[in-house]
């Protein structure tokens, strides 16, 4: 460490005095510039090539875990703790600027379905559960409301509509738009947050009429429904906050 805080400064100060300052000869640090990098040396450089790749191309977004997941996927045998260390120590961090607002309103009268999904987002193949959420997007023309349908199994969105107005249909014709995409076969799960769009009854006729199965989350927890939340987050901070 003090041979590299020397080369770091050297250009600010004569060499020998950073030596005689560290307590370290100038030929012991003229051995440590010369001396070949090591096998894990070599490695963090080539890794850390990578990462600022992906690190552009995520337009700085991604931290360790999704860093890690990229790098896995380009077929580098690294681990989250060494990915982790390279981008503290290159100053590679994540930004995020705007915190979450909650929008969903459970006030209202029509009836709560039974948290059937009860946190478990992992589906061993397709259609079997869905998630759907709506969320709001500040454009230059106001506010757009957004609602996705997403299945659990790939975490594809596989249904969405839009709309200047939060409109009671919203949530229908995404509803809408992934049935006739995939078909799915009676039983489906389909879940969501207490929000009104979703507890009406012409949202709940269109589960029946589908024959699917309504589930939502609990009161205020917004953990229930984690899949959509994230990719709503990943949509506004990677690309529209931006």
């Amino acid at each position: 460490m003090r041979f590299a805080f020397i080369r770091a400064y050297r250009d600010r100060w004569p060499i020998a005095a950073l030596c005689r300052v560290l307590q370290v000869s100038t030929r012991g640090y003229r051995a440590w510039v010369s001396r070949p990098l090591c096998k894990r040396q070599r490695t963090d450089l080539k890794v850390l090539a990578h990462i600022r790749e992906h690190y552009t191309l995520s337009n700085r977004t991604y931290g360790r875990p999704r860093m890690t997941m990229e790098l896995r996927e380009a077929g580098l045998d690294v681990g989250e703790r060494r990915v982790g260390r390279l981008m503290k120590a290159n100053g590679i961090r994540p930004v995020r600027t705007r915190r979450h607002k909650v929008t969903t309103d459970s006030r209202h009268s029509p009836g709560f379905a039974d948290n059937i999904l009860d946190g478990d987002f992992l589906a061993d193949a397709p259609n079997r559960k869905w998630a759907g959420d709506i969320s709001y997007i500040w454009t230059s023309e106001g506010w757009l409301y957004l609602a996705v349908v997403i299945d659990l199994f790939s975490r594809r969105v596989i249904g969405w509509a839009a709309s200047n107005r939060m409109k009671k249909d919203l949530a229908i014709r995404a509803l809408d738009m992934a049935v006739r995409l995939r078909n799915p076969p009676p039983g489906c799960i389909f879940h969501s947050d207490r929000g009104s769009q979703y507890c009406f009854h012409d949202f709940q006729k269109k589960l029946t009429e589908y024959k699917m199965t309504p589930s939502m989350s609990g009161k205020g927890n917004c953990y229930d429904n984690a899949v959509v939340e994230t990719f709503f987050k990943s949509l506004k901070a990677e690309m529209l906050w931006r």
